[in-house]
Order: C-alpha cells, then structure tokens, then sequence
C-alpha cells in the first residue's frame, strides 16, 4: 500500500475512533466540549497514533487492537497544541489554518479544553484493561510511559526549558534536551505504545525505543527548518515566529544545513535500530522519510 493510502486509511480510522470516544458537543458543559473537539478537528496529521499503529504492525501484531490507545496520544498532542498557542506561551492566533482555540473560545476555556482532553486521554488508556485485548500490566506500563513523556520529564519540562533559553545562547547538549523532551518525548512513547500493545519482545521494544528517540528529535529539526523555508499557507500558522521570539532551534544554533544535515543523519539513526525487523515494519521506516520531507 502507498504510504499516502496507508496515512489516508489510518486518519479515517482514528478520526471515528476520536468522535466516538470523547463526549460529543452538545453534552453538558457544551461550551467545553465545542472547545475540545474544535483543535482536534481542524486537522492533523494523526503521525503520532499512526506511529503507534506502524510499530504494533512491526511487531506483528493487530494493528485494530490498539486503535483506541493509538487515538489516545492525539488527545495529549492536541492539549499540548491549545497551550502552546496561549499569549502566555507562543501567542500565536491561528493553528493548522483556522483560528488557534484561544481566539475562538478565549484564554480560560482553552486552558480548561487543553486541560480536559490531557485527562480524558489517560482514561481512554484505562479502558483498555477492560476491552479484554490487552494484558493489565501492558496497560499499566503504558499508562507509566506516556505520563512521564507527558509531564515534567518530558513535554511540560522541555517547554519550561524551551522557554527559559528564549533570547540566550545556548550549547547543543541544551538544544537536544528541550527537542528531545517538548517533541521527542510522545514520538518514542508513541512507538512504545504499539509495539508494547501488540506483545514486542524486550529487544524488539529496545529497537523501537531508538528508533522512537531518532525520529522525534528530527521531527522537531524539520519543524524549525520550516519555520525559516516553509510558508504560512503550508504550515498553517505563521511563519518565522522561533527567529522572531528567539527560540533555541536547530536552524539557529547550526545554521540550515548542518540542521539538514542532523535530522537526515538521525533518520539513517532511526533506520539502522529497525534493522533487525522484517517487511512488517516497512511502514515504520517509510514514516520516518514522511516526517524530515514533509512540507508542513
């Protein structure tokens, strides 16, 4: 299957597990559920559940069985979207092309919406010790992994650092904490997600641990190229906001292409730790060539 029918197929498959899962918009606080469901559904690309998805295939496992802890992730994705476009933080007004939630719902309802659909994700990963599909202590381990990849050690604590190195100099050790954490940290919970899922033995995990570790560090690399290269109709937001904030990037730091030059050697990274896997991770190794040439 091409990759773009794989992408399209997946999107579909979590945009009605998202739909059916949280509360619809009419549900009391209605105001609330608008706000959640407008960023989820202004668009995306869904990568990080689809990662989840391509590493429980990897592994050989039922890619169906995971689907609802896969959709999971874009709940905390989306959270981390809504606040990261708050006055208080990026204060940026539009988001994957319409206005950012903020601006529609304003400051207080949007925090409370970001707040919400981080909690109603960790409820979405309990329910899989019901469902019968997964092992208890699979789901706990999960429910361990993406906390932490969530929270003070991963994308809250990188956005803290993220915003204390504004306008400072800064070494590339400190660069790659803040990329690692902010961004890398829900790509690499993401693959563990799946290929814990779908029964992976501790090696295989291993292998998509760095594999996982690779491809969000260049994930986020090619996001600061585009902020310098990309447009505003592309991307959705505007554009040149890191340079414009002084945010600690890649681009700045290194220059364009020795930031090029990183991400592509991370993907070789990320393609080497999937060496040991057959033709059922092809869908791995075929998203992380997506995600450092993609133009949005």
């Amino acid at each position: 299957m091409l990759l773009h029918n794989y992408l399209e197929k997946q999107k579909i498959a979590i945009d009605e597990a998202l739909d059916t899962l949280l509360p619809p918009e009419d549900q009391f606080p209605p105001q609330l559920h608008k706000a959640m469901r407008y960023c989820l559904f202004a668009g995306g690309k869904r990568i990080r559940p689809i990662l989840a998805i391509a590493a429980a295939e990897a592994v050989g496992g039922n890619p169906e069985n995971i689907i609802q802890e896969a959709s999971a992730l874009e709940l905390i994705h989306t959270f981390t979207l809504i606040h990261d476009d708050l006055p208080a933080m990026d204060n940026d007004d539009y988001r994957r092309g319409v206005l950012a939630t903020h601006k529609v719902f304003g400051e207080a309802m949007a925090i409370l919406a970001g707040d919400a659909l981080l909690t109603e994700a960790f409820k979405i990963l309990s329910l899989g010790c019901r469902s019968g599909l997964h092992k208890p202590d699979h789901i706990v381990e999960i429910i361990e992994v993406v906390a932490e990849a969530s929270g003070s050690r991963g994308i809250v604590g990188g956005q803290v650092v993220d915003i204390d190195s504004e306008g400072k100099t800064i070494d590339k050790e400190h660069l790659e904490y803040i990329h690692h954490h902010k961004t890398g940290s829900l790509i690499t919970a993401s693959v563990l997600l799946g290929g814990t899922l779908a029964h992976g033995t501790n090696q295989e995990i291993e292998h998509l641990k760095t594999y996982g570790t690779a491809i969000g560090l260049a994930f986020q690399i090619t996001d600061d190229i585009l902020d310098v290269t990309g447009s505003s109709e592309e991307l959705g937001k505007s554009t040149g906001s890191d340079c414009n904030k002084g945010k600690a990037t890649y681009p700045r730091i290194l220059g364009i292409d020795q930031a090029e030059g990183k991400k592509r050697e991370l993907y070789q990274e990320a393609i080497h730790a999937l060496h040991s896997f057959d033709e059922k991770a092809d869908h791995l190794r075929e998203l992380g060539l997506y995600i450092i040439e993609r133009h949005c």
